[in-house]
């Protein structure tokens, strides 16, 4: 099975970079959002009603949800938690990406599917 860390280098083939200060919102939940997001450095809290519920890494991705369901609003607030740099990828681009590695495809679904269990069944709840 393709490890993050690679989903996010097949990722990054497809997409473009941004850097993001410490702080700075990234996307906001209840928006309807254009982009997914690997994380290349740096730290990205994830925040549902004003509470940080997961905080992610290196090699995550995130934010896939307005790609696999674009009818849908953004479940989460995104922010960088410390200065990072993220690749973003459109529809179009995700599509070709899974075109072109369905193991991608695979990889995406699965941190999806466990970042819903993990929001559902926090820890420590």
């Amino acid at each position: 099975m393709i490890q993050p860390a690679e989903t996010v280098r097949i990722f990054q083939k497809q997409s473009d970079h941004k850097t993001y200060s410490a702080g700075e919102v990234i996307f906001t939940e209840g928006e309807y959002g254009e982009h997914m997001y690997g994380i290349l450095g740096g730290e990205v809290d994830l925040s549902v009603d004003g509470k940080v519920v997961e905080t992610i890494h290196q090699g995550d991705v995130f934010g896939e949800g307005a790609l696999v369901t674009p009818e849908h609003t953004r479940a989460s607030t995104a922010t960088a938690k410390t200065d990072c740099e993220l690749a973003f990828i459109n529809r179009q681009g995700f599509l070709f990406a899974v075109q072109e590695t369905p193991i991608f495809a695979l990889q995406v679904m699965r941190s999806y599917s466990e970042r819903l269990r993990r929001f559902k069944h926090p820890v420590g709840s």
